[in-house]
């Protein structure tokens, strides 16, 4: 069983050394309420990257789409807490979001 912590302490990793070298002021640094889009700069390739680097981590197709996408469109943002939620609850064996 992961835990939500567990898994939102590594996607915080993963999202860490992605970005590192990026010109980004986070005051409080990543955590659950940081925005990829709006707080740290991401374009739809970095979405892609860092669901790729998830997958890989946790060796396992988490069908991403389902989060990325709502009512036939794309999301605008998403925070690494949301991120996290998706994640446990994929690899809990839930599908549901």
């Amino acid at each position: 069983m992961y835990t939500i912590d567990h898994v939102q302490e590594r996607i915080i990793g993963l999202l860490s050394e992605m970005v590192e070298g990026w010109d980004l002021d986070l005051d409080e640094g990543i955590g659950s309420a940081t925005t990829l889009v709006a707080d740290v700069g991401f374009a739809s390739v970095d979405f892609i990257q860092l669901v790729v680097a998830i997958e890989t981590a946790y060796k396992t197709k988490l069908g991403f789409q389902d989060l990325l996408m709502r009512d036939g469109a794309y999301v605008e943002d998403l925070s690494v807490g949301e991120i996290a939620d998706f994640v446990t609850t994929r690899l809990n064996g839930g599908a549901d979001r």
